[in-house]
């Protein structure tokens, strides 16, 4: 892998960085190296993520060796290095800082925190693609990782934690019981495990896979996490995460700032009250029953203490008492008539809660009673034994009293630091979800009104923020793709930024189209505003313009409504004037659920939609800042446009956006923090702004990727507008007068993008191949001297299969890696460069490793050999190594065979690249389809054709008779392994219709021998008809081209080969169409599975975006 060096730290990269990302590292570097925070923004498909990954753990190293080095230096006294200062081991080891790099221990840990676990697991397997092996440590909740049958049935989170608590207390968790024993065992501490891999660890090795996350925190190097569990203090302490000293990176930063917010705030309703009440109830009945059956109380003491709940009954009526004055404080609370609510200072929640005799001095008894009940009634079930409302009465009370009283007080939490950043807004309940009225005399009349929501809401993320950095945070990175404008999100924060990034994109010009598109197909102005987005002239114009985009823009097109009232109120109107159905005849219509649970059943339709062959794509309706904004993956054909429908701001009217506008105003004219504050206006626009450049990003999703991405508001053409969109989209947005000249582009665009997309996709593995052979000079392939044989064309075949298994496996940026070091070993022939690079990509995962065993393929003779020993040394087994393929290709000697029959390339026999491409079947019209015959020339070859093992005669193979005989001679020629291996990839295929599935473990078994080859025709008849053409593509592809020149059809192209491969030492072979003919070279079957490939991904190619579709012009009414 390429070192480079930044800043005086050397950098293990995987490939040769990008300007940008290097640009990237530098900054990140500047802020470890100088201790401050820095908020870098970077479009999605840069490489964040291994930069960052790459960047700071080459910081560590470096501090790691400085250390070592002032060490080696102090005890040799500088005997050793008598001319070397000690400065010259880098800035580490002579930093002003001193003592805090004294020892190994005080090498900062790096906290690693995205929004999500699903997005975490993508980081861990990036990491494992880098040649950095750092103690890894995954914080989990126990809903993801608790494995004990009991706990995992319950229903909510907080009765898991505490039937857990109650279990590790008892020690009655024999999975916990397992960890201290096991935990430290090399299996399970170093490989770099995630969420998945800690839970299957754990049910292999019977402990707990929860405890065992905590204990490899302790002595781990870096440590994953969603945000959540350290901007909200209840979960830092939760996890016991100390903060002091370590490094700090929020991925995915652009819901920071809105994170910060809620964790910090809550809304408290009249039925969280209720259920709590009716919980004390019915623990209180249960406690007298229990204290009834006893004479004395020293009976009673020991039976509530068998019971699991040692409280008197005094303190559970206390805890009623307070329950029912806060529920009495909030209803007494006049609000007024107009349903609008009434807005108190931050410091209101103070005095409320004294009411209900909730203070500094009595929250510890308080929370103690309340998770003493809560975890007595862990692993019940029924009505009366919901929970929820207390725990969510604990959080609240952590919330509102937040800070330690040996922090600084009560007085500090009244003061202006705190309070001013928190709103109480009480109002009345709409959710009709009041509880029944409680009878008993301990009830109140407050139940018998309408119930009221307390609300206490913060309004500064810097609360947080500020927060973290009191922990004794070193340095805080906050980076995303969309965190434009950088300057307006830093003052956010209100914690300074010294270091700040807006980079480029990696994509070049010719990659992205921006268009402005004021007014639709009939002339109407396009508008999300309040007062134009329901009229039927705007949605009409919408509906005509989105059918317009549609007929040009290839494959898949998402299209962002401002909320989803504005989604629904279109699709409907457009259902009633005809829209909807003209849509769906250019491209199926998807539509983003409301509800999380049914996302991935739309999203997978969609995607097989857009993939199948001959379709013509797929149009999916989605809401800014709903989940198909942000987290989803819409690379190549899935996303080849996006439409932004409107400015999504947010609800004008809602209390929580009006008190929010409002106390920005308050702080930017009180000068608070020098005046580092935006107005209220500047952060409403600004959460419209990013909400936009969210679902633009969703468009260009890695280096190679392209697409277009329409503005259909008129107010994107105004200046202030678009000053807000990424630095990278902003060069390049035009803004259009008439929508004709809007479609006119963007057809050409495609034309163009789809013609340069091929040559990108070669790029990947000819970007560093030399001047003269970029120029059209000589590049050596493989002198053909007659008709490729069924065995070179396996070869072939598999090289093909292999390199598609490799690209669905890897992530884009690992597969980039790998195509570089691919192309460098065949300039290189360094063979111990290649090892280092696959072996993070391969070897660190087990379901990995047959693709490490894979590449044998396509190591050279002289190296077979080592790879053999490295593949057993990395993976336990061998690639079936034999001395011959070691064997070098002599001049004038006789070619040397490998046990297949395949020949070895001959380095010295070259043609240009004109001539290599006239050899190509590919690059001929007809492709190589098997409209031609197949039939191999009988000149010098036996006109007999050898016995088949898999042959027999064709009549009896039709209906049932023909699928026992396919199955038979399978197993006969495959072995019970391998028909087992069959029938589940057609299973499999039967139940998922997934043909890339089916074929690649089919090619795999019938293209290892050449007598194999007729069992992958005859599996056409498992074959579906929609995937008939690709399968006979497929097979043309890996058993060669036609041969013109005889108008009868053929059994098949093997057909002459022989049955059994010669002895290599019995001189030069006979002749025939597997001997005459030697494997290409490795490198060039590489490029010529990426010629083969269609532009614009799996299947048949789609029509030209710009070509005409009958009337449909006419329908749309342009």
């Amino acid at each position: 892998m390429p070192k480079i060096t930044l800043n005086g730290v050397t950098v293990d990269f995987p490939f040769q960085p990008y300007k940008c990302q290097e640009e990237y590292m530098t900054k990140v570097l500047e802020c470890l190296q100088k201790k401050v925070n820095g908020v870098l923004e970077s479009p999605t498909g840069t490489g964040k993520t291994l930069c960052l990954l790459c960047t700071t753990l080459a910081w560590r190293e470096h501090l790691h060796d400085a250390i070592s080095a002032r060490k080696i230096a102090a005890r040799a006294q500088g005997e050793l290095f008598p001319d070397r200062a000690l400065s010259s081991w880098g800035n580490a080891a002579s930093d002003g800082d001193g003592d805090n790099t004294a020892c190994y221990t005080d090498i900062p840990k790096i906290i690693y925190a995205s929004r999500t676990h699903s997005q975490l697991t993508q980081v861990i397997s990036e990491l494992r693609n880098t040649s950095y092996r750092p103690r890894v440590c995954v914080l989990g909740s126990r809903e993801q990782l608790c494995i004990h049958p009991e706990v995992k049935k319950q229903e909510s989170n907080h009765m898991q934690i505490h039937l857990c608590r109650k279990k590790v207390a008892s020690r009655s968790c024999h999975f916990y019981n397992n960890v201290e024993e096991k935990s430290l065992e090399q299996e399970l501490a170093a490989p770099i495990l995630d969420i998945e891999d800690l839970v299957k660890s754990g049910n292999r090795h019977k402990l707990c896979p929860y405890y065992l996350s905590r204990n490899l925190k302790q002595q781990a190097d870096i440590i994953f996490m969603p945000y959540n569990y350290l901007l909200d203090a209840k979960s830092r302490r939760a996890h016991s995460i100390d903060l002091k000293g370590t490094v700090v990176i929020f991925d995915e930063a652009h819901n920071v700032e809105k994170m910060c917010e809620e964790s910090a705030s809550f809304d408290l309703t009249p039925h969280d009250v209720a259920s709590g009440l009716d919980v004390i109830d019915q623990v209180l009945e249960e406690q007298t029953k229990v204290a009834q059956q006893g004479d004395l109380l020293l009976e009673f003491s020991a039976d509530s203490s068998s019971s699991g709940l040692n409280m008197e009954l005094e303190d559970i009526a206390k805890l009623k008492m307070i329950l029912l004055r806060l529920e009495g404080a909030i209803d007494a609370v006049e609000l007024p008539g107009d349903d609008n609510g009434v807005t108190k200072p931050g410091s209101y929640i103070f005095e409320l809660f004294a009411e209900a005799q909730i203070t500094f001095q009595t929250k510890g008894c308080i929370l103690d009673s309340l998770d003493q009940i809560i975890q007595h009634l862990a692993g019940r079930a029924g009505l009366f034994t919901n929970t929820a409302g207390l725990q969510k009465l604990a959080d609240i009370i952590q919330i509102v009293f937040s800070m330690d009283p040996a922090e600084g007080g009560p007085s500090s939490m009244v003061g202006p630091g705190v309070s001013q950043s928190y709103k109480v807004h009480i109002h009345p309940d709409t959710s009709h979800r009041r509880t029944a009225q409680r009878s008993d005399a301990w009830s109140t009349s407050a139940a018998r009104k309408q119930g009221k929501v307390l609300s206490y809401w913060c309004f500064s993320p810097g609360h947080s923020m500020r927060e973290l950095v009191r922990q004794g945070v070193r340095t805080l990175i906050l980076t995303s793709g969309t965190l434009a404008p950088v300057s307006s999100f830093a003052l956010e924060m209100q914690i300074p930024f010294p270091v700040c990034l807006e980079n480029p994109h990696v994509i070049d010009k010719h990659q992205i189209w921006v268009g402005v598109v004021p007014k639709g197909p009939d002339g109407a102005q396009l508008s999300s505003a309040f007062d134009k987005r329901f009229s039927d002239t705007c949605l009409a114009s919408l509906g005509k313009a989105l059918g317009n985009i549609a007929r040009v823009v290839p494959h898949g097109l998402l299209v962002f409504f401002p909320s989803y009232p504005v989604m629904e109120k279109s699709l409907e109107f457009w259902r009633a004037q005809d829209f909807a159905r003209k849509l769906e005849a250019l491209k199926p219509v998807f539509v983003e659920p409301r509800s999380k649970g049914g996302l991935s059943e739309v999203m997978d339709a969609y995607y097989s939609t857009v993939a199948s062959p001959g379709a013509s794509g797929a149009v999916f309706l989605a809401v800014c800042r709903g989940k198909v904004s942000e987290g989803l993956d819409f690379a190549d054909t899935n996303g080849r446009g996006v439409i932004v429908t409107g400015l999504p701001y947010p609800p004008r009217m809602d209390p929580r956006v009006v008190l929010k506008m409002q106390f920005l105003d308050e702080m930017k004219g009180q000068g608070g923090a020098r005046g580092q504050f935006l107005s209220g206006r500047d952060w409403y626009r600004q959460q419209a702004s990013r909400a936009v450049n969210q679902a633009i990003g969703r468009v260009i999703r890695h280096r190679h990727d392209y697409g277009a991405v329409f503005l259909c508001d008129h107010r994107f053409s105004y200046a202030d507008a678009r000053a807000q969109l990424p630095s990278w989209v902003r060069p390049h947005v035009k803004v259009y007068d008439g929508f004709g000249h809007v479609i006119r582009d963007v057809a050409q665009f495609f034309r163009i993008a789809q013609k340069t997309a091929h040559r990108s996709t070669l790029s990947l593995l000819s970007e560093k191949r030399p001047l003269d052979e970029q120029r059209g000079g000589r590049k050596k392939i493989r002198l053909v001297s007659g008709q490729e044989g069924p065995a070179a064309s396996a070869q072939a075949g598999r090289a093909k299969l292999f390199m598609v298994a490799v690209k669905q496996a890897l992530s884009q940026a690992s597969f980039d890696t790998f195509a570089r070091a691919l192309q460098d070993y065949k300039g290189s022939d360094d063979f111990e460069a290649l090892v280092a690079c696959l072996h993070p990509l391969f070897a660190e995962d087990p379901k990995k490793h047959s693709l490490l065993q894979g590449f044998y393929q396509f190591v050279r003779p002289h190296h077979k050999q080592r790879f053999e020993e490295v593949c057993i040394q990395l993976t336990g087994q061998g690639c079936g190594y034999q001395p011959e393929h070691s064997l070098p290709q002599r001049q004038g000697a006789p070619p040397a065979l490998d046990p297949s029959g395949r020949r070895e390339f001959d380095p010295k026999l070259t043609l240009s690249q004109g001539a290599a491409r006239q050899l190509d079947p590919g690059e001929h019209l007809n492709q190589g389809r098997p409209h031609l015959t197949s039939r191999p020339s009988s000149a010098g070859v036996s006109s007999s054709r050898p016995q088949e093992k898999s042959g027999a005669p064709r009549a009896e193979r039709q209906g049932q008779p023909a699928v026992s005989a396919y199955l038979a001679d399978a197993r006969r020629a495959l072995g019970s392994a391998g028909c087992s291996r069959l029938l589940a990839a057609l299973t499999t295929y039967k139940r998922d219709d997934d043909f890339e599935k089916v074929v690649a473990v089919v090619a795999a078994l019938t293209t290892e021998r050449p007598e194999d080859l007729p069992l992958l025709q005859r599996f056409s008849m498992f074959v579906r008809p929609h995937h008939k053409q690709r399968f006979r593509q497929t097979c043309a592809a890996l058993t060669g081209p036609p041969v013109p020149g005889t108008d009868t059809e053929p059994p098949g192209p093997w057909e002459g080969s022989p049955a059994v491969p010669p002895d290599p030492t019995h001189g030069a072979p006979g002749p025939g169409p597997s001997q005459l003919d030697k494997p290409g070279r490795t490198q060039s079957k590489i490029s010529s599975f990426f010629r083969q490939r269609p532009v614009g991904g799996a299947g048949s190619p789609s029509r030209p975006p710009g070509a005409p579709r009958g009337h449909a012009q006419s329908e749309w009414g342009l």
